[in-house]
Parts: C-alpha cells; structure tokens; sequence
C-alpha cells in the first residue's frame, strides 16, 4: 500500500514499515500528510498477522510538526489540535510501534515519535519542544509524553526554552532511548522489529496494551488541560505575530 506522501509497506513477515515522505510541505502536518497517516494507521489494525511497526521519515526529516496555516487556525479558533487523533495513532495502534526519528522533531511532530512504543534518535538530529517560541503553551499531548520518555527536569527545560537539542546532547543528558549516528537509525529499528516479529503475535499484542495502558489512561486529562490553556494562551495578538513572523525559522 502506498500513498502520495505517506509509504506503507510489509517488507518482512510481522513487520510494517511507514515512511513520511511528503517532500513538498517538508513532513509537516499538511492535510496529506495527515490523511497519509491516519489511513496508513487504519490499513495496518486491520492486519491481523502484524506484530510491529517502523516509522520513519527522509533525509534529514522527521516531523517538525504543524503547518503555519494549522497554527493561525488554532489562533482563529477554527480548528484545535485533538479534532484529529494524529498525536495517539502510534499509542493507539494494537501492535508496538518504533520510531526510527533519524531526522529533526519539533513541536507536535516530537510528541507523536513520543508516544511509539520504542525510539531510536539521530546523533546530528534536532529535536525540540518550540510551542513557546510562537507563544503558546504545548499542546498533542506534549505535557504528559515528553517528561514521560524523557524526564521531568530535561522536558520542562525543553518546554519553556522552546530550545532545539542535537540528538547527541540529549544522549549526554542520559535519556532512556537509544540515540545513534543517522546512517544507523533505520537499520537498528529495523533489527529491533525483526525481534519483535519473531514472537507470538498473541503476546505482542497484549503486551502493548499492557505497557501503553498508563499512557492510555492519563491522555484525555492531559489533552483537556493543554486545551484548557490553548483558550487563554492561543488568542493573545503576540501568538498571530509570532507565527506570521517566527515560523520556519
């Protein structure tokens, strides 16, 4: 199964690989990106023989998050960040997902790699939680994934600076997950899936909505509470000038 931006494909017994190759909008939520996702994500429950998932995305590019127009739509209240569940497809899928992130995550784009049941990080990526730099509190679940995976401290740091981190430093600051040269990341998620796919997918399965269960369950009220703030953080004039004058750069 292939789509325009976004690659779904069953290269090995039990495993799914999707890679996020919209080139034109440089893998941001565009709305094929975001078709490409949540079809892929459908196509991939409803394979009852898949015990595990590879995303990743090219070059340098993972995910640097929303689109401008997204964002003045949030400003303009004509759309919020949970009318789709683009931030819990990776939580919310029935097989463990692996988020090869050989390139640079930012804002939203950061949380959904979060939220993959494994991830591999690139030494020379950038990876950054820059809500605030536009002016706005975090949204997609941001608040609850990113100290979850990367501690307290290190996610409050990474939220209120707004900074972007090298791969490389984030591993000198002792984050959990592995964090590679970029050339290695998508052949060590790949390795680590052909371990999982040789388990039984009965087990696999279970095991996943064992282990996200804790995430599953604290979402709705952390998702609440970023909405909550959106309504006072979103509407104020400097969040309209920031995104018209800030985004991309």
């Amino acid at each position: 199964m292939s789509g325009d931006v976004v690659h779904l494909t069953c290269p090995e017994p039990g495993i799914a690989v999707v890679e996020l190759a919209d080139r034109t909008h440089s893998n941001t939520f565009s709305p094929a990106m975001v078709d490409g996702l949540i079809r892929s994500f459908a196509a991939i429950a409803a394979a009852e023989d898949l015990r595990v998932v590879v995303v990743h995305g090219y070059g340098s590019i993972f995910c640097p998050g929303g689109t401008r127009d997204e964002l003045l739509g949030i400003f303009e209240g004509r759309i919020k960040f949970d009318d789709l569940p683009l931030y819990r497809l990776f939580l919310d899928c029935p097989v463990p997902v692996i988020a090869a992130m050989q390139g640079h995550a930012l804002g939203g784009g950061l949380a959904m790699g979060l939220f993959a049941d494994m991830v591999i990080l690139a030494e020379e990526a950038l990876y950054g939680a820059n809500f605030m730099k536009y002016g706005f509190t975090p949204g997609m679940g941001a608040t609850l994934v990113i100290p979850a995976r990367f501690g307290g401290l290190l996610a409050s740091e990474m939220m209120f600076s707004a900074a972007s981190y090298h791969g490389g430093e984030l591993a000198r600051r002792g984050i959990g997950c592995r964090v590679l040269r970029r050339a290695e990341v998508i052949p060590a998620a790949m390795r680590l899936a052909r371990e999982v796919a040789d388990k039984p997918v009965v087990s696999v399965r279970l095991l996943k909505a064992h282990l996200a269960a804790p995430l599953r369950a604290a979402l709705p009220a952390t998702v609440a509470a970023e909405l909550e703030m959106h309504k006072t953080t979103f509407v104020q004039p400097v969040v309209r000038q920031r995104i018209e004058t800030l985004f991309g750069s």
